[in-house]
């Protein structure tokens, strides 16, 4: 601990804080701070910004997840000669960590519709560069509802 705050010390002097240098050991600092009840020493700013990122993460992944499964849920449609072990489990893993970061984040569940539309649409485009097949053939709104997403014994035929 002694090492931490001697090193927030110098900051001072090199006008570069502990933050920008090193990430880790900002965390670790002030996570000590917290749990000594130390509130009017910690990196507020910075603190409120890294939760703001960790909510964003959590939301793009949840985005990033949908787009695969989509896109490989619509090769498994239009392209049922081309289904292989490969793509199912890709379904089903994408499935399976979607189910654990709702787990962990049950309020991304709120608008996931809005969301499925939004990645539906670069699914589409994703789609088109994968099989060469025109997205002009796919529907204008996702045919999966989030429940037929979730589950896996969902297979579009």
């Amino acid at each position: 601990m002694d090492n931490q705050l001697t090193l927030i010390d110098s900051d001072k002097a090199t006008g570069q804080s502990l933050y920008e240098r090193d990430f880790y050991q900002w965390a670790i600092h002030n996570v000590n701070l917290i749990r000594q009840g130390r509130f009017t020493e910690i990196d507020l700013e910075n603190v409120a910004e890294e939760l703001e990122d960790m909510g964003r993460n959590k939301k793009n992944e949840i985005a990033s997840r949908l787009l695969v499964l989509i896109i490989h849920l619509l090769k498994w449609q239009y392209e049922p000669q081309m289904r292989s072990t490969s793509w199912a489990s890709t379904i089903n893993t994408q499935r399976a960590e979607i189910e654990r970061v709702l787990e962990d984040s049950p309020s991304l569940k709120y608008n996931i519709e809005v969301v499925i539309e939004k990645e539906f649409k670069r699914a589409k485009s994703g789609f088109e560069r994968e099989t060469s097949i025109s997205k002009k053939i796919l529907p204008e709104i996702c045919p999966y509802t989030f429940e037929q997403l979730s589950d896996y014994d969902f297979w579009p035929e």
